[in-house]
């Protein structure tokens, strides 16, 4: 099986109508089984297990994994398993793909509780209601969907944007269901070995849950440096090398994670954590500017030049490509002569957005107002900001599979701080609705473009969406609230570290209060920030990607525990040294390692996610 494609002179020059008749023709599988009692149980369930891989690495890292292929590979495992069994058959194409819809609708959906939520209840002091919470999440990933939708028709069967990591999964799905399928039984293995392993050593590390079965003297430390403390205590400048978060992690996860990144982030998230944990921080510390050595007071004044960084080299790298924009435009409003939709009887109906995206926009209007204090004007002014943000965050994803959220968030806040001046939860909810419908949407249709790649209904689609937002917001926010069990001070503790939060409280609190109320070294470090952050990515610009370091990966190395950026870093230097030491193609090595290196690193952080979590919970209990 091959995916059909339009050659780049075809998608220039063919109307839509003569694509979407060449697709109907071509590629559609309409008698296919696609959205089904199976795969929709199957995606909602891998979707909320999933949904944990995300939250666990969000409240670690404050980012957010596709989970699309790992499901894809599992479900694929697991029915054909099924298959040899006898107990049933295996999934079609589409099953398989429009489970995956579901699952990775689910798995996006836990953004907001590693970003603009906790940073909320940061600010308030105060615990959102869970209820309140699932409605907000459900409520902004249907607004994300209902912008997706119509933008499908003009960027993915029109204009036939590459969606990079979106193809990447269809080109996997035909693989997999090839009939070569010895391939897909391997990744399958790779994936659920990968994930044994790092929950066996998820497990091990757990002394309570450890003990509780018996076998205590097999627990492994927390880190692989403890020993070192019962002998030595060693320093930097009278600060202990351990609460400086200097420590060598005896988890896997975040290796797993090092092993999705490329070398010039990994590496550049580790020089930053090297320079704020081996020098800035000690040395401040010494003088009193940040008052001890624990994370959360070491981040509260490096998150300023990290966040500095960060944000200065994303808005530069956005806005110096103005064309994005312009196109994003262009392709919306530009006039042609209207004619009879081929695929109206399988696209969505466009009166579900036309009257939809009022509807849930003023659902969520109405929600930032009773639940969160928006001024129901403001909170109307950010549905038009949704509006003109998803062009851009669809744009920029399709061309690049890089979603600029933190950009756009950020524009929110910029916004908002003169809109609505010294109102802090008014700038993050409002940020938080911007950032987190545009993201919803782009991501949405990244996971749409392997459906049209296959022959997939759009309409299965949108419902599947759905499915899996509802299901992920089940699961994912009680176990967040599990998690921390109604104690905000755990935020931003070893146990919960949320530095995506801490950026979107400290980008609030800086816009509402002014950088004045700063101690001037943090000033003077995000100044630097700022413009360490313009001048690498001019260099970049300049040596089209070449240069070394990243200003995004250098600004999150000040935001990350230093234990975290060197487990990333590990990661990353294992899948690079067997790329550069096995060449022989038919060796395990090479096939786990460098052919299959994101099944391998998914398995990984899937399996000590996932047990990283339950362990979590079983601790609280065993303590209780």
């Amino acid at each position: 099986m091959a995916v059909q494609e339009l050659t780049p002179e075809q998608i220039h020059t063919m109307t839509l109508e003569e694509k979407d008749r060449w697709w109907l023709e071509k590629v559609y599988k309409g008698n296919m089984p696609q959205l089904n009692l199976r795969s929709a149980l199957t995606g909602m369930v891998l979707g909320c297990i999933l949904s944990m891989t995300n939250l666990y690495v969000g409240i670690k890292t404050g980012w957010t994994l596709g989970v699309g292929i790992s499901s894809v590979v599992i479900s694929f495992g697991l029915f054909r398993l099924i298959s040899r069994l006898k107990l049933g058959k295996e999934m079609s194409i589409l099953e398989n793909n429009a489970m995956q819809s579901i699952a990775t609708s689910a798995g996006y959906m836990t953004a907001p509780l590693c970003a603009s939520i906790p940073a909320y209840m940061m600010v308030t002091n105060q615990v959102i209601p869970q209820w309140q919470l699932i409605a907000w999440i459900i409520a902004l990933a249907i607004l994300g969907v209902l912008f997706a939708f119509p933008l499908k028709k003009r960027f993915i069967n029109d204009e036939q944007l590459p969606f990079p990591e979106g193809y990447a999964a269809g080109i996997v799905l035909d693989s997999l269901h090839s009939d070569e399928g010895q391939e897909g039984s391997f990744k399958a293995k790779l994936l659920l070995g990968g994930a044994g392993i790092s929950a066996l050593i998820e497990t091990l590390r757990s002394e309570p849950v450890m003990g509780a079965i018996k076998l205590k003297f097999l627990t492994l430390p927390q880190y692989w440096d403890d020993f070192i403390y019962k002998f030595a205590t060693p320093k930097i400048m009278n600060s202990p090398l351990k609460d400086l978060t200097i420590q060598w992690d005896t988890s896997i996860v975040m290796m797993g994670t090092g092993g999705l990144m490329s070398m010039k982030t990994s590496m550049s998230i580790l020089l930053a954590g090297f320079i704020n944990y081996f020098i800035l921080a000690p040395w401040l510390i010494s003088h009193g500017v940040i008052p001890e050595a624990k994370f959360k007071a070491i981040t509260m004044w490096s998150l300023w030049c990290g966040a500095a960084m960060m944000t200065t080299s994303s808005l530069y790298s956005f806005f110096s490509k103005p064309q994005i924009i312009i196109e994003s435009f262009k392709k919306i409003f530009s006039k042609g002569e209207k004619k009879k939709d081929l695929l109206e009887d399988i696209e969505l109906p466009m009166w579900i957005f036309v009257v939809g995206i009022p509807v849930v926009g003023a659902i969520t209007v109405y929600m930032g107002h009773a639940w969160f204090g928006v001024n129901y004007w403001l909170g109307i002014l950010a549905i038009p900001l949704v509006f003109i943000f998803t062009l851009i965050a669809v744009t920029a994803t399709g061309l690049t599979a890089i979603t600029p959220g933190g950009a756009l968030g950020k524009l929110t806040q910029i916004t908002y701080s003169v809109l609505a001046p010294g109102n802090i939860t008014t700038n993050l909810m409002t940020a938080g609705i911007t950032s987190e419908v545009s993201l919803n949407a782009s991501n949405l249709l990244m996971d749409i473009k392997p459906a049209y790649m296959l022959g997939g209904k759009p309409r299965h689609q949108a419902l599947g969406h759905i499915l899996g937002v509802i299901a992920g917001a089940f699961v994912a926010v009680p176990v967040f609230y599990a998690i921390f069990n109604g104690d905000i001070s755990l935020f931003t503790s070893d146990k919960m570290p949320l530095p995506g939060a801490m950026v979107w409280k400290g980008v609030a609190e800086a816009l509402t209060k002014g950088l004045s109320t700063l101690h001037p070294t943090a000033q003077l470090g995000a100044l630097i920030g700022a413009l360490l952050g313009i001048i690498l990515e001019v260099l970049n610009q300049k040596t089209r990607g070449k240069f070394p370091l990243s200003g995004v990966g250098l600004g999150l190395g000040f935001v990350l525990r230093f234990t975290d950026a060197l487990s990333m870093a590990l990661g990353t230097l294992i899948f690079w040294v067997a790329s550069q030491t096995s060449k022989d193609k038919k060796s395990f090595s090479y096939r786990a390692l460098v052919e299959n290196q994101e099944t391998t690193a998914a398995g990984i952080i899937a399996g000590g996610s996932i047990i990283g979590i339950i362990i979590i919970l079983l601790e609280t209990t065993l303590s209780s």
